[in-house]
């Protein structure tokens, strides 16, 4: 038995978790975001609600990058973990093992231990979100990679300046990371969005633009034709790298069935290995994937 989190900066949700699978919900909690104290006080309520023993042990999915050298976490929206080597500081606080993982990877673990990815040995989940993120599985447990950034797709000058579709010369974006022309200033909601602004000089949604595509508008069904070309490139570059089984999507622009089957008509075409059923694929978990993808990464690390 352990106790998972899926912490962000405005709530701490919480489970009591028999198995990988078996979750049970123990609600939500507003996080101390400023308080470390406070934050550590408010996770051994929780664990205390759920009535776990003594010693069990405790896992975090959280929005932030943890180097697994240091455990060191950059979070930048909860300030009083921000550069703390969360897990060992709060095995400490609370006498208990922790593990600690990023949200994107703990999306991808539940996928691969119950949702779009179980049964396959191989998975890459990839979110469409507010950015791009993602997370390697390969055979049930998680690729960790050094500082922590495996998975982190969405970044590398790697965006095409050049399309089949119109309007065929696009200038690379600046993105947060430093660089320019990385898949992140594209593909997540925000990137969409710059994307239509980019051609059409319109300020839309990512959700209107997607909206008014599916209902047949010219200028959205132009910018989502350019968006899953380019898209498409380095997902492909990333299927002949990595060889997943299945790539299930999740995030916001992932609630898009249309979408997500757009993205696989355009990528298989332009991979090495040919398959007659879909790769790229909607993400099944959607509410309770970071519990799930908490209590995955403790049971396949053995941490409990």
């Amino acid at each position: 038995m352990i106790t998972c989190f899926d912490i962000g900066g405005t709530t701490i949700k919480a489970a009591v978790a028999h198995s990988a699978t078996d979750i049970v919900s123990l609600g939500r909690v507003a996080t101390p975001a400023h308080d470390f104290d406070a934050f550590a006080d408010a996770i051994a309520a929780l664990i205390a609600q759920g009535g776990a023993p003594a010693g069990a042990a405790i896992a975090i999915s959280i929005a932030g990058v943890v180097d697994p050298a240091t455990n060191v976490a950059t979070v930048a929206n909860i300030p009083c973990i921000n550069g703390r080597a969360l897990g060992p500081d709060l095995s400490a606080k609370l006498s208990r093992p922790v593990i600690v993982g990023n949200d994107a990877d703990c999306f991808a673990l539940a996928e691969a231990h119950a949702g779009a990815g179980k049964g396959f040995n191989v998975v890459f989940g990839v979110i469409l979100g507010t950015g791009v993120g993602g997370g390697i599985i390969a055979d049930g447990r998680l690729i960790r990679g050094a500082g922590g950034f495996s998975g982190e797709w969405g970044h590398a000058t790697i965006v095409q300046t050049e399309t089949q579709a119109w309007p065929h010369k696009i200038a690379h974006m600046a993105c947060g990371c430093g660089q320019l022309g990385c898949t992140d200033t594209i593909g997540g909601a925000r990137g969409l969005e710059r994307l239509h602004a980019q051609i059409h000089g319109q300020t839309l949604s990512s959700l209107d633009i997607v909206s008014a595509w599916g209902q047949g508008d010219t200028q959205s069904t132009q910018t989502m034709t350019l968006y899953t070309e380019l898209l498409a490139a380095p997902l492909a570059l990333l299927v002949n790298v990595l060889g997943p089984d299945i790539i299930p999507v999740g995030g916001g622009l992932g609630n898009s069935p249309e979408l997500v089957a757009a993205l696989d008509a355009a990528v298989r075409p332009r991979i090495l290995r040919k398959l007659d059923r879909p790769l790229i694929v909607p993400a099944q978990l959607t509410v309770d994937a970071g519990l799930i993808g908490a209590a995955s990464l403790a049971y396949s690390e053995g941490v409990v």
